[in-house]
């Protein structure tokens, strides 16, 4: 019997809603409405490309060298992006995580809270993704720190969104983001964060993508009642929508422009994040978990006619 390198898959339904989570990096393989992809799919014989609903953890996007300091300690974390020097992504990725359940619309796994080279810290973290016919896709995520020693951390999770386009030229984005981060070559912010108001990044109303190239982190989030960010893009006669609680106070958006040609600008790239790159260096919106604490964070994704407000 062969197995899939994602390893064991978790199916789930709700009404039209369709998901598939792996047991590689407790990663989103496929989220359908209708049969019409919401996120971009990929074999369950692949690695997810390019991140593809990877989750981010204990931190997301990029770490300069790999090399921070906390609690008057250096570290060194393995270079996981070795073209830029970087880490990144976070360490459990590319690990199995352990079934803790799993039922019809609802599948929940853990990591083992074990350190690693450059992180000793032992944080535990369950993710929970559940459906719901109407309301979609709904991720619940908790981190706690067993350890005997605070722990720096964050978050982020990696989907692409896709609508009923070949490609997101012509569909409308709405990023309700009021400031974005300025980077340097290698990915880390080479400066502070910028309004967005004047500047190809302002996509507080709707409006086509055109050729805006992004691959940028955005703060400043504009919230509905509920505390819920909403990134809304819309095409095909379909609005794909995510949104993000209170905790995601950042928000990388890429437009894929230096993907193969098969992937280049097929979906959009909208990844909520707790804090922004480099975060364990400059400390912004960094969670320091002591220990015995939990945190918990909430996202989702949910499909409308593009006629329909969420």
């Amino acid at each position: 019997m062969t197995i899939p390198v994602t390893g064991t898959q978790y199916e789930i339904e709700a009404g039209e809603y369709h998901a598939t989570v792996t047991e590689l990096g407790a990663g989103l393989r496929v989220l359908e409405h209708g049969g019409t992809p919401l996120v971009t799919t990929f074999d369950a014989d692949e690695l997810p490309p390019h991140s593809a609903g990877q989750l981010l953890t204990p931190w997301p996007n990029r770490l300069e060298g790999g090399r921070y300091a906390f609690g008057g300690t250096h570290h060194q974390l393995a270079l996981s992006e070795p073209s830029r020097g970087n880490a990144i992504h976070g360490l459990t990725r590319w690990i199995p995580w352990t079934r803790i359940a799993h039922y019809g619309r609802e599948v929940t796994l853990g990591s083992v809270p074990h350190g690693e080279q450059g992180y000793p810290f032992a944080v535990q973290v369950h993710v929970t993704y559940r459906l719901h016919a109407q309301h979609g896709l709904h991720v619940t995520v908790s981190a706690a720190n067993k350890g005997s020693r605070p722990a720096p951390w964050g978050l982020g999770q990696h989907p692409y969104l896709a609508v009923a386009t070949p490609t997101v030229d012509d569909c409308e984005l709405a990023l309700p983001a009021d400031r974005w981060l300025p980077v340097d070559e290698r990915g880390i912010p080479s400066d502070a964060t910028r309004d967005v108001a004047g500047t190809g990044f302002d996509f507080r109303t709707a409006r086509k993508l055109g050729d805006t190239r992004l691959d940028h982190a955005f703060t400043g989030l504009r919230r509905e009642a509920d505390g819920r960010a909403w990134v809304r893009l819309a095409g095909g006669g379909w609005r794909t929508a995510l949104w993000a609680d209170a905790t995601f106070r950042w928000l990388q958006v890429f437009t894929g422009d230096p993907l193969e040609p098969e992937r280049r600008r097929t979906a959009l790239a909208v990844e909520p994040m707790t804090c922004p790159p480099n975060a364990f260096v400059s400390g912004d919106d960094l969670v320091v978990l002591q220990p015995g604490d939990t945190v918990t964070c909430r996202w989702g994704i949910r499909n409308f006619p593009q006629n329909e407000a969420p």
